[in-house]
């Protein structure tokens, strides 16, 4: 038995925030898991790829965004290239991460990290990580 949503049912602030940023209708997944299953990173996430989808699709902000995998996804877009509904799936997952960062939440204190630990990291990981963990 399926579960068909409509989007009257997903009328939530944060359905209409994820896919204002990402571009994406997030109601055009119909989770066949392709996406999870050509992930190179989905054996270490806590919640898959087409999950994530889903849990977006249904609002659900709290588990989301306290998951680990938002963070994994190392945007190398495999996913996007294997939806047959032409989602975008790497690019819903960092307006996910957008959301948590425009709300000043940094995914990582490089004050924490001491400045030995700092000083070892080539200069484009710091670029990197400041892009993608901080606000």
């Amino acid at each position: 038995m399926s579960v068909q949503i409509s989007r009257g049912q997903v009328a939530d602030a944060f359905v209409e925030k994820v896919e204002s940023v990402s571009g994406q209708d997030l109601l055009a997944c119909y989770q066949c898991g392709k996406c999870s299953a050509g992930c190179p990173m989905a054996k270490y996430m806590d919640i898959l790829p087409n999950q994530m989808i889903r849990f977006a699709q249904l609002g659900l902000k709290d588990e989301l965004l306290s998951s680990k995998a938002i963070w994994l996804c190392v945007s190398c877009q495999t996913c996007n290239t294997r939806c047959p509904k032409g989602v975008k799936i790497a690019e819903v997952f960092e307006a996910i991460r957008q959301v948590e960062l425009r709300q000043r939440h940094d995914h990582l204190d490089f004050n924490a990290l001491g400045e030995e630990r700092l000083r070892g990291l080539p200069p484009i990981a710091l670029i990197g990580a400041m892009r993608k963990f901080t606000s």
